[in-house]
Formats: structure tokens, sequence, C-alpha cells
């Protein structure tokens, strides 16, 4: 537990960041920000969920993006 005190995405689901961006952004706005095609061609949060875990790079962006809004809220 000591090593995640400082990891502000500790406690916070893959599914939880998705669902808070897509609500903070809207899919449209989402897919111009991270250029990720799941986010632009009939996107899902089960489809979007899928690709992500598959895809360490695309996670981190996204992740970022969270960070960074959560921060400028």
């Amino acid at each position: 537990m000591e090593e995640q005190k400082n990891n502000p995405l500790h406690g916070i689901t893959l599914q939880a960041i998705l669902e808070y961006l897509v609500d903070f952004y809207g899919w449209e706005h989402l897919g111009h920000k991270i250029n990720i095609n799941c986010f632009k061609s009939d996107p899902s949060i089960k489809s979007s969920l899928t690709f992500l875990r598959k895809t360490p790079w695309a996670r981190q962006k996204v992740e970022e993006l969270y960070l960074k809004t959560i921060r400028y809220k």
C-alpha cells in the first residue's frame, strides 16, 4: 500500500475514468483530443475498454487526459 500513496489513479478503474471523460467531453470531442479510432467510429464504453486494456499507449493517453481534466476542473 505504501507504494501507491502518490499514485493519483490508485483505486480508480479504467471504466470510471472513461465514463468521466465521455460525460465531460462527449465522444466526438474526446476523439479529437485523443486520436483513437474506437472513440470516433461507433464508440461505446465496452469496445473502448477492450481496446484500452490491450493497448498500453492508448490507456496512458486516456489516463493523462483524465489527470489534466480533473486538475483544471
